[in-house]
């Protein structure tokens, strides 16, 4: 099926699978392979996140899924719109911090999405 990726099933905790199967990318990369992508940038309406598929230089298929400030600003309204208290993010030292104007901008989008 198009955009089907199936994870390999790595148990945890008693659990049939995790995320233990994956691996997380730093945002710079992202936006660095994302344009390149065989898909370029997807959108799942389900769960509100952009996606991006790829194969990698053994012909390996992978697909990586991430926030950007789009899918950050619609959480965090939602977690606004319910009276929740507040919105935290996995990782964020992962955004670019290079100092590059191009990464300083995407950075600067990302933590204002966090407030709606």
């Amino acid at each position: 099926q198009d955009h089907v990726c199936s994870l390999p099933k790595v148990p945890f905790r008693g659990a049939p699978c995790s995320d233990a199967a994956g691996s997380q990318v730093p945002y710079a990369t992202i936006m660095k392979q994302v344009n390149s992508s065989l898909s370029g940038l997807l959108w799942d309406e389900v769960q509100k996140a952009p996606f991006y598929e790829y194969k990698d230089p053994a012909g390996q298929f992978h697909q990586v899924w991430f926030d950007d400030p789009h899918s950050i600003s619609l959480k965090a309204a939602y977690v606004k719109s319910q009276g929740l208290r507040g919105i935290g993010m996995w990782n964020g030292n992962s955004l670019d911090y290079s100092g590059q104007a191009v990464a300083e901008q995407q950075t600067q989008a990302m933590w204002q999405a966090l407030t709606p």
